[in-house]
């Protein structure tokens, strides 16, 4: 008969059991002395105590022995087995109404029972006991124990019981055993595994309680747990697996997962590295909606198998198979502990879409799936799993947003971005209410004369954290989450009042108009026209001297409500300008029936003029004589039209020139000024009046 120690199991021994075994010498030593009514035996020596300190942590034990498949695992003991309170101590006794099995071997005071009537009880009771003494050596044992050990009674006295049910494995254990032999603990209560000669194993729930003071002794019972056992590791593996596809489940991955992590796990060996493939196929739901979720379980199954196949080979080549989980839906993991770099994860990702290529037959279904991979490998230190998780999670995004059908490495720069576009996504609505955003204002010039005929506001965002941002950091932020609403009408009315005091600072000048960028979901999501009216009383602003700047994209193919909302705007007096102009590729017989006012060049037409002189500019590079045919033939179509046309970066005097020379209307750009404080415009409109 050998035994193992059972102590506080780790995560990590889920898979890779723990247990060990030792084969115990069955042969007597010498008899102990007389105990009630027992024959007498020569004195035993006692066994010696490992080298552990009292009470330290348990080696670690296992959930099954070594030859335990995965799906036999163990299952969280009851409360009288939980690791970690594998001794009871002696607080826990006063009022323990338990009876100790065998306590009735010593007769109490003033009985007539004889002696003859406990040892022939003690001999046939079912429950497997002995009695050990002091020394730590079995001074009688009834047949079941012989039974259980698959030795008879007789041979079983003089044994150094610890030896028997494996007490001395774990230096906790150990030490609790001797304080109840020594009578300074109450009891002691713990689980093993023995093995029986004739090979079977058994789980024994193992107890140790004193006998009355006089008797120098204590009794040892042990209760056959087994089939308790077996419903825990069936109960368990029924929990910790997926029904559909019989891989481990999310439970079960992340205790994998944060074992793994544990500095235990990769400080005594290994690269001290984890990755993490996080799988997602591509257009799942759609088999569900159109074939039926049973032929979609059956695709999950199958796809499983590819999966557990793809890593059996990575662990053939590498010589550790990666973990393989199913972790809800249409999501799959495979980790990988201990990986040797990106290379061997980039490897695992190919062979997984490689796999997947080949369609899945399924009871007549003929189907083809892809999927989507997130890859992240790191080192395992200051590592959680909670921020690995994240990371494969953001990556299986970024593989989809790629185009599907493809792996993607985790990429810091990229998340770094990431994460400070959730950041300012979080507090947007909140910094309007903070006032943190502001207004500059560029000038648009004439390019006839090069006087300010109006002015273009452009909202800046004081961030408290990541300083003075520009438009295209947060516009789209604001578009997604609908507080361009909120964050436009706060815009234009800005602009509108500062449009206005303008004009009551210089009220013999000729008023300067201001322009506003509009976001298409301010014309679905509000009231636009009214907004704008109650705006422009307030201010006292005349309509005219206001301009809407919509993208192309916006106005080309504004119908219904939106091109409503431009209709009555343009009724109203406001003016309508097309932004980014010639980027849309749009129809332009479509311009002729909008209500637009002025077409805005982009500045990408523009800055083929960027170059001085006949000869080209900077290195000799010469422009595109069709950038200048194209900017040419916009103008001539926006003036037969009745619209003016404005060009955006404008940056050096030879564009400019080029430009009056074509008749372009209005220039913009930091030829004539960067966006600037209100201030600095007036000190502008002062100097050129």
């Amino acid at each position: 008969m050998s035994g193992t120690s059972e102590g506080p199991t780790p995560t990590a021994d889920l898979i890779r059991s723990a247990v060990t075994e030792r084969h115990i010498d069955t042969s007597p030593r010498t008899s102990p002395r007389t105990y009630a009514g027992v024959p007498p035996s020569a004195s035993v020596p006692a066994v010696s105590p490992p080298d552990a300190s009292p009470c330290a942590g348990a080696s670690p034990g296992a959930y099954a022995p070594a030859e335990t498949p995965l799906d036999t695992l163990d299952t969280p003991e009851s409360p009288l087995d939980t690791p970690g309170s594998i001794c009871d101590t002696p607080e826990s006794m006063p009022g323990d109404s338990e009876p100790v099995p065998g306590a009735a071997l010593v007769a109490p005071a003033g009985t007539s029972t004889s002696p003859g009537a406990f040892r022939a009880a003690f001999g046939a009771a079912p429950l497997p006991m002995a009695v050990v003494d002091r020394e730590g050596l079995v001074v009688t044992a009834n047949e079941s124990l012989g039974a259980l050990l698959g030795t008879g009674s007789g041979a079983l006295v003089g044994r150094i019981a610890a030896d028997l049910v494996d007490l001395a494995s774990d230096a906790r254990t150990w030490h609790a055993y001797r304080e109840v032999l020594r009578g300074r603990q109450a009891r002691l209560r713990c689980t093993r595994r023995l093995k029986h000669p004739d090979g079977h194993s058994l789980w024994v729930q193992v107890t140790v309680a004193p006998l009355p003071a006089q008797e120098e002794a204590v009794l040892l019972s042990i209760a056959d747990i087994s089939a308790r056992r077996e419903l825990q590791a069936r109960l368990r593996h029924l929990q910790m697996h997926d029904p559909v596809t019989r891989l481990p489940n999310r439970t079960l991955f992340f205790e994998r997962l944060s074992s793994a992590l544990e500095a235990e796990a990769y400080e005594e060996g290994g690269t001290g590295r984890i990755g993490l493939c996080y799988l997602d196929l591509d257009g799942f739901k759609a088999v569900n909606d159109t074939l039926g979720h049973r032929v979609g379980d059956r695709l999950l199954a199958a796809v499983a198998e590819r999966l557990t196949r793809c890593a059996d080979e990575a662990g053939y080549a590498r010589g550790a198979t990666p973990l393989v989980a199913r972790l809800g839906g249409d999501e799959f993991a495979l980790l990988v502990e201990d990986s040797t770099g990106t290379d061997q994860l980039a490897d695992l990702a190919e062979s997984v879409l490689k796999s997947l290529q080949a369609p899945f037959d399924l009871s007549g279904q003929r189907l083809s799936v892809s999927a989507s991979i997130g890859v992240v490998e790191r080192r395992a230190a200051g590592t959680s799993a909670t921020h690995l998780m994240q990371a494969a999670d953001t990556t299986l995004y970024w593989a989809k947003a790629d185009g599907k059908g493809r792996w993607t490495l985790f990429d810091p720069e990229r998340n770094a971005h990431r994460m400070t576009r959730q950041a300012l996504s979080s507090t947007l609505r909140a910094a309007i209410d903070r006032n943190e955003f502001a207004l500059e204002y560029q000038p648009l010039v004439g390019m006839a004369d090069g006087g300010v005929r109006g002015v273009e506001a452009l909202v800046r965002w004081n961030h408290p954290q990541f300083g003075t941002l520009t438009p295209n950091r947060f516009i789209g932020l604001a578009e997604e989450d609908g507080s361009i609403v909120q964050l436009g009408r706060w815009v234009l009315a800005t602009a509108c009042r500062q449009a206005r005091r303008w004009q009551l600072d210089r009220p013999d000048a000729v008023p300067i108009f201001v322009s506003v960028n509009v976001a298409v979901r301010q014309v679905w999501d509000s009231d636009l026209v009214a907004d704008v009216a109650e705006i422009l009383a307030e201010t006292g602003l005349a309509p005219h001297l206001l301009q809407l700047e919509l993208t192309e994209s916006a106005v080309m193919g504004s119908a219904g409500r939106p091109l409503q909302a431009l209709q009555s705007l343009s009724d109203m007096g406001v003016r309508i300008a097309i932004d980014d102009f010639g980027t849309g590729y749009s129809n332009l017989a479509y311009l002729s029936r909008l209500p637009v006012s002025v077409l805005k060049l982009d500045g990408s037409f523009v800055r083929g003029f960027q170059y001085e002189g006949p000869d080209g500019g900077a290195g000799g590079a010469h422009p595109n004589p069709a950038d200048e045919v194209i900017v040419e033939a916009l103008i001539q179509l926006a003036h037969r039209l009745g619209l003016t046309v404005t060009a955006e970066c404008v940056e050096t005097a030879s564009q400019a020139t080029r430009l009056r020379g074509i008749g372009c209307d209005t220039g913009q750009g930091w030829l004539y000024s960067r966006p600037v404080a209100p201030d600095r415009i007036s000190a502008l409109l002062t100097a050129s009046s």
